[in-house]
């Protein structure tokens, strides 16, 4: 797997309430934070170690066999939350590489860090 991009920032809440979210990002009656774009699907879980580890595969559909990994550590009461995005195949174009790396530092970096109220 090639690496595309990757961040790593701090959420409020500890781990396992990060790792509940990320893992069950559309449970009813869970906070609302993953927003999609019209040319963008719902991820799948291809994997997860609760509370530590999400795998979810790719929110374009031009892009299937791109993965995005989530690594969360606890920092005090926080977690340390890490994306990663992945793929097995040639890399894009620098603008779509671009796109991609903002819409996944805005979904987690601000969207679900917004969903817990900070």
């Amino acid at each position: 797997m090639i690496e595309l991009g990757s961040r790593e920032r701090r959420q409020p809440p500890p781990p396992r309430i990060v790792w509940e979210s990320l893992a069950n990002p559309q449970l009813p009656g869970a906070r609302k934070w993953l927003e999609l774009l019209p040319d963008e699907i719902g991820p799948r879980v291809l994997r997860s170690v609760e509370p530590e580890l999400v795998v979810w595969s790719s929110l374009w559909p031009a892009r299937l066999g791109d993965e995005i990994r989530f690594d969360l550590s606890p920092v005090g009461g926080e977690t340390s939350l890490r994306w990663t995005l992945l793929t097995p195949e040639e890399p894009p174009a620098h603008e779509v590489v671009s796109h991609m790396r903002y819409r996944l530092n805005f979904l987690i970096n601000a969207q679900l860090r917004y969903s817990y109220g900070q």
